[in-house]
């Protein structure tokens, strides 16, 4: 159907039997103004097995990070310390950050850093390109910020690092259209 807005959805129950393609669980593809099922989404991996990049055993070192003296002191004091004695927020009575924004023009070692500071902390560093977080059909892409989260939490202590952010923000307009607002 051209032009027809689509959602993904997860089948919970099955009520009619002659449903063969279907099982609880599976994804399907929705249209958007009837939610009747449309198609059969057949991905054996999750969408966020495409999109995500999930790494343990890190190299790098704040000494790979050559010229960036004041960032890794930063990075040190504001996520490096939480992960490694986060009882010292405690005792100065302040409240931890809740994510850190390394901003500059490409090549300038900000994907390194995280890698460092991963490292550094032993936690889990967990790569996501911002622009892969626009998926085609409605809902699609909030499902895939909530799964980074789950995979986020089960792998904890986590570094979530979103590399090219800017792509997911742009000027908000006017619309009508649901697949329009989502990406707003």
């Amino acid at each position: 159907m051209p032009g027809t807005l689509m959602s993904v959805g997860t089948l919970e129950e099955i009520i009619d039997d002659n449903k063969d393609p279907l099982e609880p669980g599976c994804s399907v593809l929705l249209n958007h103004k009837v939610n009747a099922v449309t198609g059969v989404l057949m991905d054996d991996m999750g969408p966020l097995v495409t999109v995500m990049k999930v790494e343990r055993a890190l190299q790098e070192t704040y000494a790979d990070t050559g010229g960036l003296d004041n960032q890794i002191q930063e990075i040190k004091e504001s996520v490096d310390l939480l992960l490694t004695h986060p009882e010292y927020y405690e005792k100065m009575g302040m409240k931890p950050p809740k994510g850190v924004i390394l901003h500059g023009p490409p090549g300038t070692g900000k994907t390194l850093l995280a890698r460092a500071v991963a490292n550094q902390t032993s936690a889990t560093f967990l790569r996501v390109v911002g622009s892969e977080l626009i998926q085609k059909y409605l809902d699609d892409g909030p499902k895939l910020v909530w799964e980074l989260f789950q995979v986020a939490e089960e792998h904890a202590p986590p570094i979530v690092f979103i590399d090219e952010i800017d792509a997911i923000g742009t000027k908000r307009y006017d619309s009508n259209s649901g697949g329009e607002r989502e990406i707003q």
